[in-house]
C-alpha cells in the first residue's frame, strides 16, 4: 500500500470509523483518541495491508481498541461527574431518533456493536463477523437479539406518534 492508498483511506474512512465508535462509547475525545491509534497502526503496517483491505482492517482494529478502552474504564470510578438526565424528569415523549437512541444505549456491548455495523454502517454479516471476531450465526443471533429488544422497548410506533 502506498501513502496515497493511506491518505484516500483517511478521507474516505474516517469519518465512518468515528461515528461507529462514537455510537458505541458516546464519548467524543475517547472515539477521536481510538480512530487516530487506529490509523497510527494502519500507518505502521503500511507495507502489510492490501489496499482492498484497508476498511475492514480499520473498523477491526478500532473495534478492538474500543473494547480495550472499555474494559480499562470498567474498573475506573470517577466521582466528579454527575449525570444530570438522571435528576431531570420527562413527562412526554420527545423525539423518535431520541427515543432510538436511548434504546440503542441500553443493548449490551456487544448487541449495540453488531447492530451499529449492520444497520448504520451497512456491513454484510460476514462483514461483521470478519471485524468482531465472532462466527456469522453469531453475529445473527446477536442481531436479532438486539432488534428483537428494540422492537420490545419501543413498542407499536403508533403509540410514539
Amino acid at each position: 500500500m502506498s501513502i496515497e492508498h493511506f491518505n484516500k483511506c483517511v478521507d474516505d474512512y474516517s469519518d465512518a470509523v468515528y461515528r461507529f465508535i462514537l455510537k458505541s462509547i458516546k464519548n467524543e475525545e475517547k472515539a477521536r483518541d481510538i480512530v487516530q491509534d487506529s490509523f497510527e497502526r494502519l500507518w505502521q503496517k503500511l507495507e502489510t495491508v492490501a489496499p482492498e483491505k484497508m476498511k475492514s482492517y480499520l473498523f477491526k482494529t478500532a473495534y478492538h481498541a474500543m473494547i480495550d478502552t472499555v474494559r480499562k474504564e470498567k474498573y475506573r470510578v470517577e466521582f466528579d461527574i454527575s449525570d444530570d438526565e438522571s435528576y431531570s424528569c420527562i413527562t412526554g415523549y420527545n423525539d423518535l431518533n431520541e427515543i432510538l437512541h436511548e434504546a440503542v444505549e441500553k443493548l449490551p456491548e456487544i448487541q449495540r456493536s453488531v447492530i451499529l455495523l449492520r444497520d448504520y454502517e451497512g456491513y454484510s454479516y460476514n462483514e461483521i463477523a470478519g471485524i468482531t471476531g465472532l462466527t456469522e450465526s453469531q453475529v445473527k443471533v446477536y442481531i436479532y437479539r438486539a432488534r428483537m429488544f428494540l422492537k420490545k422497548y419501543i413498542g407499536k410506533i403508533e403509540v410514539l406518534i
